[in-house]
């Protein structure tokens, strides 16, 4: 067990390949009073082609699988509800399906380890028959209408489909009621054997814990996977936007928009990169930039709604602008009108460090949540990235450099305006 020192907060965790080829993360705090694990896989709901280590053709699989299949691993063959179980221990248990991964966690302040060995267990026991599978494809069928009419999930997505040819990131995480029509027991433990293979997957245990104790259990527990490999399969994506605009009535009191601005995604960011779009967009757009006050003051944004963020994953990758505005496509024009100063004019200097340290302190911030650290190790693994490397990351970015990213970055060509009028 390898340990990794954090001297910028003072705090060290721990990190193995077990032999059965599961990463584990262990990070300390005896001073915490909840405890928060989190087992995933690198598998989500982009997913829908890839191909095994020693195969040539494709594997396709339907639309919605992986958010299917982690709706069917909280069921046993015994009949017992791995929530049941959860209950005895006190455990608050939940899983969640991204773009790129699903993952099966746990919070508690007490009985951790007895919540761990169930978090364990059955995340490795799939159990799938074709009554069940046909009961979960109406309970599924209509979550997915239920998401249909939510304006937030709406505005979004069509701003995803507006902006992507090709790439399932413009799918709906959840498939649509026709393509989970199509997902068999068969299919499902295809997939389980695929993904859920302990290669493909990680453990984060965060808060009061000792190393030795989670590693024990792994030893007891962990069953060795077979060594394959998974890659993923995208069609070709074009570096040209589907299409610049789209607008649809919804039901929403006040106008939502998203704005997008799409990037090459050939290779994903660095960790520095990242920083520096981080630093980079609340220079620009923070609650202390000249551009936010302007929006403000003429009425055009709110302060609770408008937001940005690095949207990034496996073969995608776009700025975000959102929120709600009465006028979404005037917020557009100053966005577009600001970038384009500063990449003239240049970065203000002021300006620049207090994003720094503003986006610094939420960086240091972060390590006070077990939630946070557990969520954010899981996600660095799968995108080969670390802790440790994120915190120097944003302490290093410069002006220069974030101006730099600025030249690639939020180009007027590559925009997507998408709004939920009412």
């Amino acid at each position: 067990m390898q340990e990794r020192k954090i001297d910028r907060v003072g705090e060290s965790y721990y990190e193995v390949r077990h032999a059965s080829g599961l990463q584990i993360f262990v990070y300390p705090k005896s001073q915490s009073h909840s405890t928060y694990a989190i087992f995933g896989t690198n598998y989500g709901s982009i997913d829908n082609a890839f191909r095994r280590s020693g195969e040539t053709e494709v594997t396709r699989v339907p639309n919605g699988i992986a958010h299917f299949l982690e709706h069917k691993m909280f069921e046993n063959e015994d009949g017992v509800d791995t929530f049941a179980r959860y209950a005895q221990t006190g455990a608050n248990a939940n899983a969640y399906t991204s773009f790129d991964k699903t993952c099966y966690l746990f919070s508690c302040s007490d009985h951790v380890y007895e919540s761990l060995e169930i978090l364990l267990d059955f995340v490795q026991k799939p159990y799938f028959t074709a009554q069940t599978v046909q009961k979960e494809q109406g309970i599924i069928g209509q979550e997915i209408q239920m998401y249909d009419d939510d304006p937030g999930w709406q505005v979004l997505f069509n701003m995803l489909g507006a902006m992507y040819h090709t790439h399932p990131v413009k799918l709906d995480i959840a498939g649509s009621v026709e393509s989970i029509a199509k997902i068999t027991p068969e299919l499902l433990y295809e997939c389980y054997h695929t993904f859920y293979n302990l290669n493909n997957m990680a453990l984060c245990v965060v808060g009061n814990v000792e190393p030795d104790k989670v590693l024990a259990l792994c030893d007891k527990l962990l069953k060795p996977s077979q060594d394959m490999q998974v890659q993923r399969y995208f069609e070709p994506e074009p570096p040209s936007v589907l299409k610049p605009r789209v607008c649809v009535k919804g039901s929403v009191a006040n106008p939502m928009f998203y704005f997008g601005f799409k990037e090459d995604a050939a290779h994903r960011p660095t960790v520095q990169q990242m920083a520096e779009t981080e630093i980079l967009l609340q220079t620009v757009s923070g609650d202390c930039s000249p551009l936010f006050r302007r929006l403000l003051d003429a009425g055009l944004i709110n302060e609770a709604s408008f937001d940005s963020e690095y949207f990034e994953g496996p073969g995608y990758a776009s700025v975000l602008f959102s929120g709600e505005s009465k006028d979404a496509d005037a917020v557009a024009a100053q966005i577009l009108q600001e970038l384009e100063r500063v990449r003239q004019d240049g970065l203000d200097p002021e300006l620049f460090e207090n994003a720094k340290r503003s986006v610094y302190g939420r960086i240091i911030s972060g390590f006070n949540s077990v939630e946070s650290l557990a969520n954010g190790m899981i996600a660095d693994c799968f995108a080969g990235r670390s802790l440790v490397a994120d915190v120097n990351a944003a302490a290093a970015v410069t002006k220069a450099a974030a101006e730099k990213r600025l030249q690639t970055q939020l180009l007027p060509q590559n925009a997507v305006l998408s709004i939920v009028e009412p």
